[in-house]
Order: structure tokens, then sequence, then C-alpha cells
């Protein structure tokens, strides 16, 4: 067993994500998105779809993006 590093919870059926070099371990999807998941810099919703990436800043769509940045030649592909 494996505890995870966001809740602490002992759990028979952890999982791990390596990202950038890094392992981290989890015991549910809730608890990864909530550690590594980027954060929208307009309304700060956790992006957990592809999102919007403008000048290097994360954003949950294109609306957000636009309000960011005007002008910005962003749509949403959904």
């Amino acid at each position: 067993m494996a505890v995870c590093e966001v809740c602490g919870n002992d759990y028979a059926m952890s999982f791990e994500v390596v990202a950038q070099g890094a392992t981290h371990t989890f015991d549910s999807f809730e608890c990864a998105i909530h550690r590594m998941a980027p954060i929208c810099e307009h309304c700060g919703v956790k992006v957990v779809g592809h999102g919007v990436v403008v000048d290097g800043e994360f954003f949950c769509c294109a609306h957000c993006a636009r309000a960011e940045h005007e002008g910005a030649p962003v749509a949403d592909s959904a």
C-alpha cells in the first residue's frame, strides 16, 4: 500500500503519476487533479480538460483567455 501525498490515505489501490521527472502518489483522481491540474488565470477553476494557453498562461476556456488577453485569437475546440 502507498500513502496519498494529498490526503494521506494509505490505500491498496493507490497509483503513481510521473510528470517532469517527479513521481507523485495518489489514492484518487480527485487528489491527483487537486495537486497537478493547472488553475485558470482568470476565474480560478482547475483546468481538467484541454483548456487554452495564451502567452504561457492557462485558461479553462476561450472566454477567460480573451478576458485576460483582449483580442487574443483563441477559440474553444469543443
